[in-house]
């Protein structure tokens, strides 16, 4: 399935705050990283940490499109009863 996230990098620490709006996508999953976002080290940040939040392997969480945006798509795996766990 696809995850539509907004990063922002250069954050305090790394969290997954929660949901929002947006007018293209429907709804995105805001996640802050403390990574910064040169080099590929926040995408790859943001990916750990989804994967951590998802409770799969981080090689299942894909990124598919954004990767020099702040709206990623990742493509993640389906995961049990179809439901993604909650905002910590």
């Amino acid at each position: 399935m696809r995850l539509w996230v907004r990063a922002v990098p250069n954050a305090k620490r790394s969290e997954v705050v929660g949901w929002e709006p947006d007018p293209r996508l429907g709804r995105v999953l805001r996640v802050r990283i403390a990574a910064p976002a040169t080099e590929g080290k926040a995408n790859a940040a943001l990916a750990k940490l989804l994967a951590g939040w998802l409770g799969v392997a981080k090689s299942r969480v894909v990124l598919e499109k954004g990767a020099s945006s702040r709206v990623k798509g990742f493509e993640v795996p389906e995961l049990p009863g179809g439901d993604l766990p909650p905002i910590p």
